[in-house]
């Protein structure tokens, strides 16, 4: 290759070193006066320091626990939240406390992007909570401009990379071991309700105290109720035999004040099961319908209210393009398939409830055997019922205005509701039967008076 000399000379000769030579000079004398004022040893040492504290954060490993395995919640991430509960006072310089009635003492947790260290069989860890704000709304719909702040949460265990197999094959482990035992010690019941797309972080304490021993229904249908659920939770290799998802759906249907909800806490109460109170109307469409179904815990009782009037899901052939001010709504398929598509065998011993005051208007698909597996109607009260509404509100089991209360529960539709109404008015026994009486009677006049004007109109 050749080069025109005359040219580079002039080239060089043109360049302005002056910059250049400063900043060489500047970096010659800073060497030189740090050669002078510090002592080679001390020098020495800095340097040392410098390299081993690069080669001991090079030997870090840490493991990520999110709080969602891609849709379904994460038990390692719950486990860990338990765990860290008793590490978080001693050795963590902010905590968050909370207070609930079933516990004596109060509880405590790491607060957002906190740390904290563990020591297991002489190997150091450090525990740290992630908590990073995000705009849900716009992760849903970037082109809405509302906005929704959320958050989401994950632990990082850090340790030396040495110990990944203790920390992988033992302490991982003991950190789910300790966990259950923990929650084996709080057993009570929650209800968690939906935001947007996630099921809230802190869910409420439970504290219906219906019972299937106080519940005012029928008492065959009681006991029909109470035989299925000891059914299901013993049916666990009988499911797995039959290739089914271990679920089972309830349809609760009849006029309101009949006892659904009622009989929802009473399930609750006897399965021990945590409630998840699912609001279709706040979810934007199938996909975060799944989402939600899908991070539900094990045991568990999902319960869709008023299911007719929450969302429309009558017509399947048209739901397809259902769009309501930009969004996409959830769709009849889109129920159907997160409570008994392929994606329902991803979790064990779930309790599906619907209930609804017209189960004439619900699409016949909702209600076939496999989504829907027992259908049961809450009717109006009977004198088995009422007796038992007489002693959860009176105290009592016998009086001698029960033979006139039994007739004319015969004759008129009265609701558990109303009937409870009434007998929570006065404190004697005595007078509110004989109130209840009166209501009743009225309700027979009423009743004829009706049929009377009914027959006038056809003659």
């Amino acid at each position: 290759m050749n080069f025109d000399t005359k040219s580079l000379v002039s080239a060089m000769a043109k360049f302005d070193t002056k910059p250049f030579v400063s900043a060489m000079a500047s970096i010659v004398l800073m060497r030189t006066i740090t050669n002078e004022i510090i002592p080679h040893e001390l020098l020495h040492f800095f340097q040392s320091g410098l390299h081993h504290l690069t080669r001991h954060f090079a030997a870090q490993f840490t493991i990520v626990i999110e709080e969602f395995q891609g849709m379904a919640r994460n038990q390692v991430f719950d486990a860990a939240q338990a765990y860290l509960g008793t590490k978080a006072t001693v050795k963590a310089e902010r905590v968050k406390v909370s207070k609930s009635d079933d516990r004596k003492d109060l509880s405590f947790n790491l607060d957002r992007n906190e740390e904290v260290s563990d020591v297991y069989e002489g190997v150091s860890v450090k525990w740290k909570l992630v908590c990073i704000q995000v705009d849900s709304s716009r992760i849903q719909h970037s082109d809405h401009e509302s906005s929704s702040v959320s958050e989401i949460r994950s632990y990082e265990l850090t340790f030396h990379k040495k110990h990944k197999n203790k920390i992988f094959d033992s302490y991982l482990p003991y950190v789910m071991e300790v966990a259950q035992q923990i929650k084996q010690g709080d057993m009570a019941i929650k209800i968690h309700s939906n935001e947007s797309y996630r099921w809230c972080h802190e869910p409420v304490k439970f504290n219906h105290p219906m019972s299937f021993d106080t519940l005012a229904i029928d008492e065959k249908l009681r006991s029909e109720i109470v035989k299925d659920l000891d059914k299901f939770v013993k049916a666990r290799e009988f499911y797995r035999r039959t290739g089914k998802a271990w679920k089972r759906g309830y349809l609760l249907y009849g006029p309101p004040g009949t006892g659904k909800s009622s009989l929802i806490a009473a399930m609750a109460n006897y399965l021990n099961y945590d409630i998840y109170d699912l609001d279709l109307t706040s979810i934007r469409d199938n996909k975060y319908l799944k989402e939600l179904v899908l991070s539900m815990s094990n045991r568990s009782i999902l319960v869709i209210e008023d299911i007719d009037c929450t969302i429309n899901l009558q017509n399947r052939e048209q739901d397809k393009e259902v769009v309501n001010n930009g969004y996409n709504l959830v769709t009849l398929s889109g129920l159907l398939n997160a409570v008994d598509g392929l994606w329902s065998c991803c979790s064990e011993e779930h309790i599906i409830v619907f209930t609804t005051n017209h189960k004439e208007r619900l699409d016949p698909a909702l209600l076939r055997p496999g989504r829907m597996d027992k259908q049961i109607h809450l009717s109006y009260c009977n004198f088995f019922a009422f007796k038992q509404l007489a002693v959860n509100y009176l105290c009592i089991t016998e009086h001698e205005l029960y033979e006139k209360i039994e007739e004319l529960l015969g004759q008129v539709k009265v609701t558990p509701a109303e009937i409870g109404e009434v007998l929570t008015k006065d404190a004697d026994a005595t007078e509110c039967l004989q109130d209840l009486i009166s209501f009743l009677q009225d309700k027979k006049m009423i009743k004829e008076e009706t049929n009377m004007k009914e027959e006038n109109v056809v003659i």
